[in-house]
C-alpha cells in the first residue's frame, strides 16, 4: 500500500505511517497538507493519508479540520506519537564548530531549553524538520546542526549528537488516517468524528450536549469554526467515544432533530498513546 504524508523522509508524518501500518509502508511525500488531500481523493495515486490534527502543547491545526470538512476523505483511524527531537550533525563535525541549527520554527520552539545552553548559535527556521536534516549533507561554509528525528538522521546519514532536546517528554501528536472510503468493520470501532451546525435557537448547543450525554457517548473534543460567508455563525467539530456503535447511531438520528446539518466524518478505534495503551 501508498500512503500519502505530509514532508519528505524522515519527517515525524513518516514515522506515524511505520507506527500504524508497519515498517514495510510505502510512503507518497507532499509538501503540503492540501497536496495530501488532493493524492488521498486521487485513489490512482495512493490508498490512505496520515495527517497530523493536534498537538499536546501546541493545541490544534484549525486549516487541518477546514480540509476534512470541506472533503468527502473519511477518517478511519488514528495513532499517537510522541515527538521527540535530536541534535543532529553532519558526520565530522563537532558540537563546538556550530555556527547555525536549522529546523521547523515548531521544533525550534519544543527546544528552547536546551537551545538556550547554546546561546551563541544562530537559529534559522525552515517549512520540516527532515528537509533541514538532509540539507546538511550539502557542502556550506558554516557549520550546521539541526533538529529532527532518529530517522531522518539515519537516511541522511548524519549522526545523533544530543538525543531527546525537547523541553518537555510529554508532547504528542495526534494524527488521523484518512481514505476515500469508509472502514469495513464499523461494528468494531468505538470513536467518531463529526461535522454539525446547529439551529438558530437559544440552547442548542445544550441540546446537543444533552442528546450525547443520554447516550452513554464521551465527548473528547469540540472545535468551533465560523462557517464562511455567514456573520458570527459557526459549525463545529465533535471528536466522540462509545462502548458500542449503536449508541452513535441513536445518537446521531437524535443529533439531527437539533441541528441544520450533520456529517460524520469517519467511525474509527481509538488510538491511545503508548502512556495510556
Amino acid at each position: 500500500m501508498k500512503v500519502a504524508i505530509q514532508g519528505i523522509p524522515g519527517c515525524f508524518h513518516q514515522i506515524a505511517a511505520i507506527n500504524y501500518f508497519g515498517k514495510d509502508v510505502d510512503v507518497l511525500p507532499c509538501l503540503t497538507f492540501d497536496e495530501l488531500v488532493n493524492q488521498v481523493n486521487n485513489e490512482a495515486t495512493c490508498d490512505y493519508g496520515i495527517m497530523a490534527i493536534e498537538n499536546s502543547i501546541a493545541g490544534s491545526l484549525l486549516q487541518n479540520y477546514k480540509l476534512l470538512q470541506k472533503n468527502k476523505l473519511k477518517i478511519i483511524g488514528e495513532t499517537y506519537l510522541r515527538i521527540e527531537q535530536n541534535l543532529i550533525l553532519p558526520k565530522g563535525i563537532e558540537l563546538s564548530e556550530i555556527k547555525e541549527i536549522h529546523s521547523h520554527p515548531m521544533a525550534i520552539y519544543q527546544c528552547d531549553s536546551f537551545l538556550k545552553t547554546l546561546p551563541d548559535v544562530k537559529l534559522i527556521e525552515m517549512e520540516d524538520t527532515a528537509l533541514a536534516v538532509k540539507n546538511l549533507m550539502t557542502k556550506s561554509a558554516v557549520a550546521k546542526a539541526a533538529i529532527g528525528s532518529l530517522l531522518a538522521a539515519e537516511l541522511y546519514n548524519a549522526n545523533v549528537i544530543e538525543n531527546s532536546i525537547e523541553t518537555n517528554k510529554n508532547n504528542y501528536t495526534r494524527f488521523l488516517v484518512i481514505s476515500k472510503k469508509d472502514t469495513d468493520s464499523l461494528k468494531e470501532t468505538n470513536k467518531s468524528s463529526v461535522y454539525l451546525v446547529l439551529d438558530h435557537h437559544k440552547g442548542s448547543l445544550a441540546k446537543v450536549l444533552d442528546v450525547i450525554a443520554k447516550n452513554s457517548i464521551n465527548l473528547s473534543k469540540i472545535q468551533s469554526f465560523p462557517i464562511e460567508n455567514s456573520n458570527w455563525q459557526y459549525y463545529f467539530h465533535l471528536d466522540v467515544e462509545y462502548d458500542a456503535y449503536r449508541d452513535f447511531e441513536n445518537m446521531v438520528l437524535q443529533l439531527k432533530h437539533h441541528t441544520q446539518d450533520i456529517k460524520v466524518l469517519g467511525n474509527y478505534k481509538n488510538g491511545k498513546p503508548a502512556q495510556e495503551a
